[in-house]
């Protein structure tokens, strides 16, 4: 887990507001050749290593070789590493829709809001391990809450139950996203599939307690009346539950703000 806003704050807040013309500007202009490097060029390479290589290989260094440059290069521009998780956690933030259409009504617009941010945490994984205890405060991370704000202020919901909404949302569907990046992950990282993994040890759980069903008979009717059928496709089994589970809990949650409309909340 990575905490935001670990650096210098006065230094990381200029570079995070720069587009509204801050000091540390997204391109210095400085009299005479235009420089070779900019913000906005360190920031993106940090992105492109850490959506290649997760966020334990994001380093000054890493970031410099993939622009050809030395790391001692980049601190002109870029305090450090906290401050370029900053700009990166930020700068990725910009990529999500800020325009939905509520003609449909409020919740198709949820609806579409949360899928289109399942699909960017699944494009940034790393985004994941950055703590939501503290908030980066850039930008492109107010206007992401704005957009989500503009659609839950048309429930007419007080601004009390929609603080709570808000947080129930992120908190979702970053925990449904976190499941399907980690099972990649573990793939990854032991070479073993996931149904390779509870093959082998089902198995065993069978022979080594002969009593299970008797032991734990609710979570045998769990997974055999609540399994969900195999499509024979290639998805993952765990991406295809995480997946399930995004859908299900997300139309529940939404069921849950329906009722506090109708209970005039």
């Amino acid at each position: 887990m990575v905490f935001a806003g670990q650096g210098d704050a006065r230094r990381s807040m200029a570079l995070l507001w720069r587009a509204e013309g801050t000091a540390g500007a997204r391109t210095r202009r400085w009299p005479g050749p235009k420089p070779a490097l900019s913000v906005a060029a360190i920031v993106d390479a940090g992105v492109a290593v850490a959506d290649a290589d997760g966020m334990a290989a994001l380093s000054m260094r890493a970031v410099g070789e993939r622009l050809g440059r030395t790391a001692m290069a980049l601190y002109t521009y870029v305090p450090g590493k906290s401050e370029l998780v900053d700009l990166m956690y930020d700068q990725v933030l910009a990529e999500l829709p800020t325009d939905y259409d509520l003609t449909p009504g409020w919740r198709a617009a949820v609806t579409s809001w949360a899928e289109d941010t399942w699909e960017f945490y699944l494009r940034h994984p790393w985004v994941l391990q950055v703590s939501q205890a503290r908030p980066v405060l850039g930008p492109h991370e107010y206007r992401a809450l704005e957009t989500l704000l503009r659609l839950l202020y048309a429930t007419e919901l007080s601004s009390a139950v929609l603080r709570r909404v808000v947080g129930a949302l992120f908190h979702f569907i970053r925990g449904a996203a976190q499941t399907v990046t980690e099972s990649r992950q573990a793939a990854a990282s032991t070479g073993v599939s996931d149904e390779e993994w509870w093959q082998a040890r089902s198995g065993l759980l069978t022979e080594m307690v002969p009593d299970f069903a008797e032991r734990f008979p609710l979570l045998v009717r769990l997974e055999t009346e609540g399994a969900a059928p195999d499509p024979g496709d290639a998805v993952p089994y765990l991406e295809r539950e995480a997946r399930s589970t995004f859908d299900i809990g997300l139309a529940v949650i939404l069921d849950g703000i329906d009722a506090a409309i109708q209970q005039g909340r």
